[in-house]
């Protein structure tokens, strides 16, 4: 088996790295996480028909209870900080159509 050094490993990450953010912003839930259905979660929000604004963080993992439902969404943005329509995530959820999502970026992400 042969051994690659640094100088192609490193060429070969950027290429890869190159290649899955060219595939850029879909304008779906996609764009801002994925659901974790077993992963443990950081906190709980209730959404109700007074909730008009969440804030989460970047990394975290958050139960939205909202409309009877509960899903677990883990937020992964494509940019240290997103806004989003909580509908992005939850579009079967009436009263997600009137909230705002904003993601703060993660301290331990920055460099």
């Amino acid at each position: 088996m042969q051994k690659f050094n640094r100088a192609t490993f490193v060429l070969i990450t950027a290429l890869l790295g190159g290649a899955a953010g060219a595939a850029g912003l879909t304008n779906t839930g996609a764009d801002y996480g994925y659901v974790a259905l077993t992963a443990p979660v950081d906190r709980t929000i209730v959404i109700d028909a007074s909730t008009k604004v969440v804030n989460v963080t970047n990394g975290e993992t958050v139960e939205f209870k909202i409309d009877g439902q509960s899903i677990r969404w883990h937020f992964n943005t494509f940019h240290r900080e997103s806004v989003l329509d909580l509908s992005k995530i939850v579009p079967q959820a009436a009263q997600a159509a009137n909230v705002r999502v904003y993601v703060a970026a993660n301290p331990l992400y920055q460099s």
